[in-house]
């Protein structure tokens, strides 16, 4: 039976792309089916105390977030996850922060049209943009960030998480395993957390 997936993504954030091709990579060893969804983490850390150099990554991640609700809007869901791995490949795999650029050539390679990079520096479509996000993080709260997955519960109820954080990014059977145990205890009633301090940087090797 196939196990619906829901994966909401900031394209900024580094540990979020490495779930994410976690989960691309858990794609050829189960039976999952995958639906993208957008969060922000400059919605998320509205009102909040940051470092000067993060405030300044947080006015910069305005753009893409818009820019893939702006496609999701107009031609449908099934687009975000082409757009995410254009945008992410570009970000993360080629450390890049031409971000109009890296934009233009993401909705290029997606097969989308170019004007969408027009909602980069438009608040027309955050109304969307915010209500995406809080569907993700409201089941999880907002003390977590991003990447969250939704799998089924017990009785097949949604059941949401923060994670899993990993670097470097588990492969073949390595990956099925952890999948497996992200499934296993997201079917444990009040089942909460599992966590240690990270002692590495994002691997995207």
């Amino acid at each position: 039976m196939t196990t619906p997936v829901e994966f909401w993504f900031d394209p900024l954030c580094p540990w979020a792309w490495i779930t994410s091709r976690w989960v691309k990579e858990v794609e050829k060893l189960r039976d999952i089916e995958v639906t993208w969804s957008v969060m922000s983490l400059a919605v998320l850390n509205e009102g909040k105390d940051l470092p000067p150099e993060y405030v300044e990554l947080m006015k910069s991640a305005w753009g893409p977030v818009r820019v893939c609700i702006a496609a999701e809007i107009a031609h449908g869901n099934e687009v975000l996850g082409p757009l995410y791995t254009a945008l992410g490949t570009r970000i993360h795999r080629e450390g890049r922060t031409d971000f109009p650029r890296i934009i233009s050539e993401s909705l290029a390679e997606a097969g989308l049209p170019a004007d969408l990079a027009l909602a980069a520096d438009s608040s027309e479509f955050d109304p969307q943009l915010r209500a995406s996000h809080a569907r993700g993080i409201t089941p999880v709260g907002s003390d977590v960030g991003t990447p969250v997955l939704a799998v089924p519960g017990p009785k097949g109820e949604p059941v949401a998480f923060f994670g899993p954080v990993i670097t470097p990014m588990p492969l073949g059977e390595d990956a099925a395993t952890l999948w497996d145990g992200a499934l296993m205890v997201a079917s444990i009633p009040g089942f909460y957390e599992l966590k240690r301090t990270r002692d590495a940087e994002p691997s995207f090797d």
